[in-house]
C-alpha cells in the first residue's frame, strides 16, 4: 500500500473569488481590497499555472481539468474536498458544507481519468448526507495514512464523527479522532479542515500539536504517529496560518519524493524544521498568495491524489 502517488488531479479555476458561503467557518479567508473579481480569478489562474509547471518540472503527472463558468463554483480549484481515489479502484464522493460547493462534483472528471487508462471499480457516494446537514469534506476533513490504514480527523462543522467512522469502516481505516482549535479574534474556534494543521508523509508527519487542546487526544495522535515510525515535526499555530500544515508528499521522476507546499508555508518554516524535512524528502514550493488569501486553502487542497490502478 503506497502513501504517495505520482498522479494528481487539479481543477483550473474559471471564477475563483472569496466564497462567502465558506467564510463562515474558514477563518483563513480574507477579502482582497481594491481588486475586482475578474482580476482575482486571473491572478489565481496565474498561480495555478505556475504551480502545475513546477510539478511537471519534477516529473509529477498532473491531470488538469478546466472549471466551467456555470454553475458558479468559486472553490472548484480545491477538488480534494469532494472526491478521493483509492488503489483498489474505489472512488469516494463527499458531502459538502457550502451549497455552492456541491456543484463542483462532476461526472466527467471520472470519464477523463478512465480515458487516461485509470480503472474505476466502484463509486461510494456519501453526498446524500447533505440532506441531513452532515458533512465530511474528503481529504480536507481527513488526513489519510494509506500505508498504515489510519485516518486522522479533527472534528468540525465540516467533519461529522459518525460519517467519518462510516468512511473508516467502508474503506478499512483505523479512525484517529481529535478536536483542533485556533485563536480567532481572541476566541478558540475549531479548525475547519484537518489538512491545514496536519500532513502525513511516508516517514514523517507535520502537525500543529498546540492546536490539539485535549491532552489524551494529543497523546493518542502522537502514539499512532510514533507507532508507525513517523518523525514528528511540530509546527506552531502561527505557521498554520501561513499554511505550513497544508502540504502533500508526491512522487516525481526517478521515484524521487517531493513535499509540495506554498511559498508562504516554506518561508514560515525554521531552518531546523527544513533540515529535518530534507532528511526525508525534497521540497517544491510555489507562490499561492491570492488563492490562500481569498480561498483560505493552499497547496494540499488543490491536489486530489490519484491512486487508481491503471490498465496495462
Amino acid at each position: 500500500m503506497q502513501q504517495t502517488t505520482n498522479t494528481i488531479l487539479m481543477i483550473r479555476p474559471a471564477s475563483f473569488r472569496m466564497n462567502e458561503q465558506t467564510a463562515v467557518n474558514n477563518f483563513y479567508q480574507q477579502q482582497m481590497s481594491g481588486m475586482l473579481p475578474a482580476s482575482i480569478n486571473v491572478k489565481a489562474q496565474e498561480e495555478f499555472d505556475a504551480f502545475v509547471k513546477k510539478m511537471l518540472a519534477v516529473g509529477v503527472e498532473v491531470v488538469v481539468i478546466e472549471d466551467t463558468k456555470q454553475p458558479d463554483t468559486p472553490d472548484a480549484l480545491f477538488p480534494n474536498n469532494w472526491i478521493s481515489f483509492h488503489n483498489n479502484g474505489d472512488v469516494a464522493i463527499y458531502p459538502m458544507f457550502a451549497e455552492n460547493r456541491r456543484f463542483e462534483r462532476r461526472e466527467d472528471v471520472l470519464e477523463v481519468l478512465e480515458e487516461k487508462g485509470f480503472v474505476i471499480e466502484n463509486v461510494v457516494d456519501y453526498s446524500e448526507a447533505e440532506e441531513e446537514e452532515i458533512y465530511l469534506e474528503g481529504t480536507g476533513s481527513m488526513v489519510l495514512d494509506r500505508q498504515n490504514r489510519k485516518a486522522y480527523c479533527a472534528l468540525s462543522p465540516r467533519a461529522d464523527e459518525e460519517l467519518f467512522i462510516e468512511f473508516c469502516e467502508d474503506f478499512e481505516y483505523t479512525p484517529v479522532l481529535f478536536t483542533a482549535k485556533q485563536t480567532v479574534n481572541g476566541r478558540r474556534e475549531e479548525i475547519y479542515h484537518t489538512n491545514v494543521m496536519m500532513c502525513v508523509g511516508e516517514t514523517f508527519a507535520v502537525v500543529c500539536l498546540d492546536s490539539v487542546v485535549d491532552k489524551p487526544e494529543k497523546k493518542n495522535v502522537l502514539k499512532h504517529l510514533k507507532a508507525d515510525k513517523k518523525e514528528v515535526i511540530a509546527i506552531s499555530e502561527e505557521q498554520v496560518t501561513q499554511f505550513a500544515g497544508n502540504m502533500l508528499q508526491v512522487i516525481g521522476a526517478n521515484n524521487e519524493r517531493y513535499l509540495v507546499m506554498s511559498t508562504s508555508a516554506f518561508e514560515s518554516l525554521t531552518n531546523q524544521q527544513l533540515q529535518t524535512l530534507k532528511k526525508h524528502t525534497k521540497i517544491v514550493h510555489s507562490s499561492l498568495q491570492t488563492i490562500e488569501t481569498c480561498g483560505g486553502g493552499s497547496a494540499r487542497c488543490m491536489m486530489a491524489e490519484v491512486f487508481l490502478p491503471k490498465t496495462n
